[in-house]
């Protein structure tokens, strides 16, 4: 591509491409696209992107071609590369200047350059690092804040490479630059500082910038450019130069006025250098130790303080609780149980650390996080009042909170208890004992004092075990905080009710779970306090998953508990609450099962509404999903009239060309298996859901499981119906997914090809004729598997046993395939399978082998009389499987024989038996394996065959055997 005439083609095109007329834009975008390999294009695009006279938005877009083009074509490897000679000149212009005055562009410029060092610097871009060095010295502002914007960049983007060799490169690269990045940040610093002193915010917010670029880079440097970097005088003269900067810094935000246009970049400013603080510490936990009493230190004084007072901010206190945090919680500074097994620098760090948390500093940690930092707010209880939902849904984990200070300071003590708890234990029980007994209702401090205590015993709960006798303390005084109903006790009896879901699974007496669910359905009944009820789901979650919970103490306050969900359901307005409400709904079903039938029948009709209202809301459906998994197990068959709305619901869900899926898929399989697993019947559209299922197995993803699992439901509850219609479709799939699956996934299909054939017999093997030979060919060559071998053997003895004629026509197609003898190829087929019979695991799975070979008797086949001894060794090892003593008459039986169909007799803590469960119980009564006694058979095939030969030709085949197993097989027949 010639350059000079080019450049004004290329402009023209760029220029349509920032059209809002897609008749415009299209045919430009698609023009562009083929100059994408051109040579000589990304030197067009520099040219433009350089032009300062030409528009913004065009400029803009040259500069996205031309990144995007970086990640394409640069690489030597990539197709249509650009040439060594266009990427030599590239990079000459790339640096030429710095002097580009749109801030976006300029950013954008930085980047590419980056991308660029990524792949050529040091080695084909040598000179990029002296060149930058240079530029941040000059004294246009411009051209500094430029290059050292680009520095920053270069040195983000080298320093996140990881091979070895890279990291070798960066460390050469951060020895040759370190001491001049330390310069230019104090020098940057310095000015800044003398700035705000003369009261200059204008010249200040500028130099603050460059201070700002110059500590980013200094922090990838110092956190990525040393292997011990405590080795290193510079680089610990700047960690420790980080603190005195920080109080420089701090004092400096007194002075500058909240809507200055400083104030914002100091706050960024400072919250760097506590970043630089704790990468280093993450990184280099050993090197960090010179720094861990100065960073504790620092971090108590400022945040435990008064020293702290008019000067930190929010993000501040939370970096520094992070700080004090990773120091207490830090693997590498807690010497093992064995002391003698600890390196020294653990010891060291362990003892600074231990020299620092005093008992009165760790008093003093503890209290003020429980009085000051636990305390609700006027901000949060304002909130409270105007909207409680939003409050409680916030306060119990809402993503805007995910690094705001409550839940930073809640995670502080959590794990400084945890490190201090023989310390702290007495500390906080102290402050509980304080508080027994009444509450002035006017004094709202003492009350918010209260409440977050309890909120640290809760906590806390764990670790104070053995040291709170709680049903003592739930009797004598939180039973009757909940029945307070003044207004102001409002915080209290929320926190009260939180507090016991925490102890529920530490220590709380079944006996005492009546009174609680009688609490429980008071505070629900509450619908002023939409809070209290809001927050009950949660200890009832707690009680409804404690390994002590008692369906007979829950049921009498079921109707009402469930009553009252759902009236909370319908009141709640925000997605996460109902998610909530909604997931404490489906554990409660889960948890009484069938007897919930009597009061879903609201909860049923208000779901569809739900579903239709959370259109957009897909985490909300998945909730919804959940819901009715539980619900169809609780209804069982009586789920069919679910059916209008449940099958649109599993059709949508499962369906991979509609875009919920992505969201949906995985509850929506479930809930499809679920759903027929209670089906009394199949129903038109219950088989036509099926549809889905195809395009389902070419995802060929962690969902194949549920998938076959649903096949195989299918399959049990109308083998007939569902195979005719589906039966060619499936065995496409499945020999397209024999061809690249994994061993597991290869016996589940397996294992749906011999339930078919236990279910249809006749028409199974015919049906699923293509995937025989294969199965075959696996016997005769041995399949290593034994799991597959192991199926391999009983999909044949399902034909082998059940449909003879079949057997017989498959054998005769295999020897003309395989260029055998049919009696060759049988005899060689017996040989493996009495061979392999060791991996076959399953009772039943042994039994049906022994019936199948069996069933070869009686015969005048030279071959199958020269395996007769395999036949009858295999036989008795399925005997010695099946069949069990008498104790009183001393005769042997079947095990695995069934006579007729019993409704199992379910207790209360086990599920009952589903549709599914039943129609398998019916499907055995037709088995051979469950059908025809082993011993009879054997008894029966050999009678038969003395006829057949006579007895001195039988007695001559019975002396093949070993006379060890021959008298074993007299035994069992007696």
């Amino acid at each position: 591509m010639d350059l000079n005439s080019a450049s004004t083609v290329v402009l023209q095109v760029l220029t349509q491409a920032t059209s809002q007329d897609t008749a415009v834009l299209k045919p430009a975008e698609e023009q562009l696209k083929q100059w994408e390999t051109q040579p000589g294009f990304y030197s067009v695009l520099l040219n433009i992107f350089t032009n300062h006279s030409l528009d913004v938005n065009v400029r803009w877009l040259a500069v996205l071609y031309f990144k995007n083009g970086i990640d394409r074509y640069w690489r030597r490897v990539a197709p249509h590369a650009l040439s060594e000679e266009e990427k030599t000149s590239l990079r000459a212009g790339l640096i030429t200047n710095f002097n580009e005055p749109v801030n976006q562009i300029a950013t954008q410029i930085s980047v590419l350059i980056a991308k660029v060092a990524r792949v050529d610097c040091p080695r084909q871009w040598p000179e990029l690092i002296p060149t930058l060095v240079e530029s941040v010295k000059v004294q246009d502002d411009l051209q500094q804040h430029r290059a050292l914007l680009t520095f920053y960049h270069v040195t983000k983007t080298l320093a996140s490479k990881r091979l070895a060799a890279d990291r070798k490169l960066f460390y050469d690269l951060t020895s040759s630059i370190y001491s001049f990045a330390c310069s230019l940040w104090n020098h940057h610093t310095d000015t800044f500082l003398q700035q705000i002193c003369t009261g200059d915010e204008a010249a200040a917010a500028n130099s603050l910038e460059r201070t700002l670029l110059s500590l980013k880079v200094l922090r990838k440097l110092t956190v990525h450019g040393f292997v011990e970097p405590h080795w290193n005088a510079e680089v610990m003269g700047f960690l420790h130069a980080v603190f005195e900067r920080l109080k420089q810094f701090l004092e400096c935000s007194r002075s500058i006025r909240a809507e200055s246009i400083c104030r914002d970049r100091l706050e960024k400013t400072i919250i760097l250098f506590t970043k630089v603080l704790l990468d280093f510490l993450d990184q280099h936990p050993f090197s960090f130790t010179a720094l861990i009493q100065r960073s504790l230190e620092f971090s108590v004084s400022y945040v435990f303080t008064e020293a702290g007072e008019g000067v930190v901010f929010e993000q501040f206190i939370v970096q520094c609780m992070n700080l004090i945090k990773m120091i207490v919680k830090n693997y590498a500074y807690k010497p093992s149980k064995n002391i003698e097994d600890s390196s020294p620098e653990t010891l060291e760090a362990h003892k600074i650390k231990t020299a620092f948390f005093t008992y009165p500093t760790l008093m003093e940690i503890c209290r003020r996080l429980v009085t000051h930092y636990f305390l609700l707010t006027k901000e949060e209880l304002t909130m409270w009042e105007e909207d409680p939902e939003s409050f409680t849904v916030e306060e119990t984990g809402g993503d805007s909170w995910k690094y705001s200070l409550r839940p930073c300071t809640e995670v502080l003590f959590i794990d400084i208890f945890h490190e201090y708890n023989q310390t702290l234990t007495p500390v906080l029980l102290e402050m509980v004992h304080s508080l027994q007994g009444s509450t002035n209702m006017e004094n709202t401090n003492a009350i918010l004092i209260k409440d977050a205590v309890y909120n640290a015993v809760g906590l806390a709960a764990y670790e104070l075990f053995d040291s709170v006798d709680f049903d003592q303390w739930f009797k004598n005084q939180l039973l009757a905080e909940l029945q307070v109903s003044h207004d102001r006790y409002k915080p209290i009896r929320r926190r009260v009710i939180w507090l016991i879901g925490q102890w529920i699974s530490v220590k709380f007496k079944s006996d005492l779970r009546p009174v609680l669910y009688e609490a429980i359905r008071n505070l629900l009944q509450d619908r002023d306090l939409v809070s209290y009820s809001v927050t009950s789901p949660f200890t009832i979650q707690h009680l409804l998953n404690d390994f002590e919970f008692r369906t007979d103490q829950f049921l009498p306050y079921l109707e009402s508990m469930f009553t009252l969900l759902f009236q909370l359901l319908q009141e709640v307005t925000q997605c996460d609450t109902k998610m909530h409400v909604l997931h404490v709904l489906s554990c409660v079903i889960e948890r009484v099962n069938m007897q919930i039938r009597p009061y879903v029948g609201c909860l049923v009709q208000y779901l569809p509404l739900l579903w239709k209202q959370s259109e957009e809301h897909n985490m909300l459906r998945c909730a919804i999903l959940t819901t009715l998994i539980h619900l169809v197990q609780g209804l069982g068959a009586d789920s069919k009239n679910l059916y209008p709305f449940l099958l649109p619901v599993i059709q949508l869900s499962t369906d991979v060309s509609q875009p919920p899926h992505v969201y949906l898929l995985e509850d929506g399989l479930e809930l499809w298996l679920v759903t027929l697993e209670n089906s009394p019947c199949l129903t038109p559209e219950l088989l036509r859901i099926f549809q889905n299922m195809s395009a389902l197995l070419e995802l060929s993803s962690e969902n194949l499981k549920n998938c076959f699992k649903i096949i195989n439901a299918y399959i049990f509850l109308s083998s007939s119906e569902f195979l005719q219609m589906y039966a060619a479709d499936l065995c496409r799939s499945f020999c397209e997914l024999l061809k690249d699956i994994t061993t597991e996934g290869q016996v589940q299909i397996l294992k749906v090809v011999e339930n078919v054939l236990k279910v249809n017999p006749v028409l199974g093997p015919q049906m699923f004729q293509p995937l025989l030979p294969s199965v075959f060919r696996g016997i005769i060559d041995g399949e290593r598997y034994p799991v597959v071998m192991s199926t391999y053997l009983g999909i044949m003895g399902r034909v082998l046993l059940q449909n003879a004629r079949f057997f017989s026509l498959l054998l005769s197609q295999m020897a003309c395939e395989l260029g055998q003898e049919v009696d060759q190829l049988l005899g060689n087929m017996i040989e493996m399978w009495v061979d392999r019979m060791d991996n076959i695991t399953q009772p039943e799975r042994r039994k049906l082998s022994a019936l199948a070979l069996l069933s070869l008797l009686p015969s005048l086949n030279s071959v199958i009389q020269d395996k007769f001894c395999g036949i009858i060794n295999i036989s008795v090892e399925g005997l010695h499987d099946v069949m069990t003593e008498d104790s009183e008459t001393g005769t042997y039986k079947d095990c695995m024989l069934m006579s007729h169909f019993e409704e199992p007799k379910v207790t209360e803590d086990e599920e009952p038996p589903t549709e599914q469960d039943k129609r398998k119980k019916i499907l055995a009564l037709k088995d051979p394996v469950h059908t025809v006694s082993l011993q009879q058979f054997i008894y029966e095939k050999l009678k038969a065959q003395q006829e057949l030969l006579g007895e001195q030709s039988f007695h001559a085949l019975m002396e093949t055997v070993d006379t060890e197993i021959v008298a074993q097989l007299q035994e069992f027949l007696q």
